[in-house]
């Protein structure tokens, strides 16, 4: 079905990461009304540009939009209470970790933000257009539109055939530093904060204890996300992340890579909502 109006045009985005969180924020301000969906208990590290984050806080305001979140007992509650915030110009996040809104909402496009490495249940046909980020997916088969989320000359790359790049498990590079600006925890247990987001942090600084034991930077810089304190994290667990560009400002904007991915989700709705998306069509 061919549209003629974002605002007519509901977008359910799953996953309230910072990555998502761009994709989120490009969406709204391009008129497109939005919902996320997410876990009772989300695990963020980019805490301050995650609207994810009003889960705890109550709200969260990233760059001018703001996101509550969406209570109820059962799904159509959950729908009203987001249509609703919809209705004031706030972004409403439903804790719905299977999606039961999606079939009652009958959203125009489903973007999978989850950023799960794998598809844990998105399906091409719970939207007229459903696009997937990153690798776990491939176009054409779990959703009409792939977007690249791989650092390098791909990044925010729409692919109508095939998959992503397959995860690598080594974060692309920001100023050489790759794995270096991961802090890991090497003990499990509850994550306490020595640093918060925004601190100018040192190589060999603890910013962290979990399980008594601590979480030390590998390089110098600013620490742009950690984990909320209490959670309970495992061994081996991403606690938080150094930028080694250290600017502070970093730590409260949507990032460059964010920036991009969601390029390539707008372009992708746009292309099967308003657009046309082969050469075929182009003729007709």
């Amino acid at each position: 079905m061919q549209r003629n109006s974002a605002a007519g045009s509901l977008v359910i985005v799953k996953g309230g990461g910072d990555l998502a969180t761009g994709t989120i924020h490009r969406l709204f301000r391009a008129g497109f009304p939005v919902i996320v969906t997410e876990v009772e208990n989300p695990t963020m590290v980019r805490r301050t540009v995650a609207f994810a984050e009003c889960l705890y806080s109550g709200r969260i305001e990233v760059e001018g939009v703001e996101a509550r979140p969406a209570r109820g007992k059962t799904p159509r509650e959950k729908l009203a209470a987001a249509r609703a915030l919809l209705a004031e110009g706030v972004v409403p996040v439903v804790v719905d970790p299977e999606g039961e809104i999606v079939p009652l909402a009958r959203p125009a496009a489903l973007v999978d933000a989850i950023l799960a490495k794998r598809n844990l249940g998105t399906r091409m046909d719970q939207a007229e257009v459903v696009v997937a980020l990153g690798p776990g997916f491939a176009a054409g088969v779990d959703a009409h539109a792939v977007v690249e989320t791989a650092r390098g000359h791909d990044l925010g790359r729409v692919i109508l055939d095939g998959p992503a790049e397959p995860n690598t498990g080594v974060p692309g590079p920001i100023e050489g530093y790759t794995t270096e600006r991961l802090l890991r925890s090497s003990a499990s247990g509850r994550f306490e904060p020595i640093c918060r987001i925004g601190d100018r942090v040192e190589k060999g600084q603890a910013v962290g204890r979990v399980g008594g034991q601590e979480v030390k930077a590998q390089i110098a810089g600013i620490l742009r996300g950690l984990v909320r304190e209490g959670l309970e994290i495992p061994e081996g667990f991403k606690v938080g992340d150094v930028d080694p560009r250290a600017r502070r400002e970093h730590c409260f904007t949507i990032s460059d890579k964010s920036r991009a991915v969601a390029g390539g989700v707008l372009e992708a709705i746009m292309m099967f909502l308003f657009g046309v998306h082969s050469a075929a069509e182009r003729t007709l």
